[in-house]
């Protein structure tokens, strides 16, 4: 018991397993990941410029998709930094403040990213079933406390999260069976009973994506019925095309949330939590901004008048 008390109350590191080993294959591996994390990095940012410079921009709907883009750049550059470095420097540890901070803006950004998807879905609603007092009813004021609130949920989640995990006794192996530091990976070290936490997280996980689910579901069937009763083809396929977008993105988080944390604690392997974590911290964080700028002409329009005036 004291030797446990000693290791609990001089706990200043982790040891992250990683992503990957050092054989050829791995390297391959590392490369892409690579990629994808740069892409992800200045598609978003490109995203974000645009919607800053360009006027056409400055509405809710461009507004919010700001906000995605700086939770996706939050997430894959809490993670994947540091898993590089470990990975180019041949080093495990990560400190102590360090597994905090990662599971803080993950946790954080997760949740936040629920309710503001379920924000925009909400968005499009007003848009296309209440055009003419759109802008009176999501004026800036508004949308400014949406966005608000979505990031306050997330990090008031992550806060508890963050608490509680680090008030469990850790005195055993410090070899976290992840490329980062993740709140199921930290649970399975601990010599503590962490069942009654676990469950307690399967339910806020349930609730946090099952509610704001409903709210999108909610809107799109309505959007979808005003959609058809439209006369005019063009509105049709204008407002089609935006909310496919916003769809797909949905589609893309959703897939992998769901399967990651609507399984219970015994449910769960390292080699699946490793695979999920992949898809939200670097593949979706990639594809979204490609997902609206691809189909979207007030994109592909600023960004054409961008690069000319950069002379390209």
């Amino acid at each position: 018991m004291a030797e446990e008390l000693w290791n609990h109350s001089s706990l200043s590191s982790f040891i992250l397993a990683g992503l990957f080993g050092h054989s050829p294959y791995d390297s391959f591996f590392f490369s892409l990941v690579l990629l994808a994390f740069g892409a992800a990095v200045v598609g978003n940012i490109l995203f974000l410029m645009l919607i800053q410079v360009d006027r056409r921009l400055h509405t809710p709907m461009y507004f919010f998709l700001s906000q995605l883009s700086i939770m996706d750049l939050t997430m894959t550059c809490t993670v994947v930094p540091k898993m590089a470095t470990n990975f180019l420097s041949g080093g495990k540890l990560i400190s102590l403040g360090g597994c905090a901070s990662q599971i803080f803006f993950v946790v954080t950004v997760g949740g936040a990213e629920c309710f503001l998807l379920a924000v925009m879905a909400y968005d499009r609603y007003m848009a296309v079933c209440y055009p003419l007092r759109y802008p009176v009813l999501m004026n800036w004021k508004a949308c400014s406390f949406l966005a608000t609130a979505s990031w306050m949920g997330g990090m008031a989640d992550s806060v508890i999260d963050v608490g509680v995990v680090f008030s469990f006794p850790y005195c055993g192996s410090l070899e976290v069976d992840h490329f980062f530091c993740e709140v199921p990976a930290l649970l399975r070290l601990s010599c503590a009973d962490t069942s009654l936490f676990e469950d307690l997280i399967y339910a806020c996980c349930v609730v946090m994506l099952l509610l704001p689910l409903g709210v999108i579901v909610a809107s799109y069937a309505r959007v979808l019925t005003t959609v058809m009763r439209m006369p005019s083809t063009e509105g049709k396929q204008k407002a089609l095309t935006t909310c496919s977008s916003h769809l797909a993105v949905v589609g893309l988080y959703y897939g992998g949330a769901i399967f990651s944390y609507m399984q219970r604690a015994s449910a769960r392997t390292p080699l699946g939590d490793r695979a999920t974590s992949i898809f939200y911290t670097i593949v979706t964080p990639m594809f979204n901004p490609l997902i609206y700028s691809l189909r979207n002409r007030e994109v592909t329009s600023a960004l054409k008048k961008m690069l000319e005036r950069w002379g390209m």
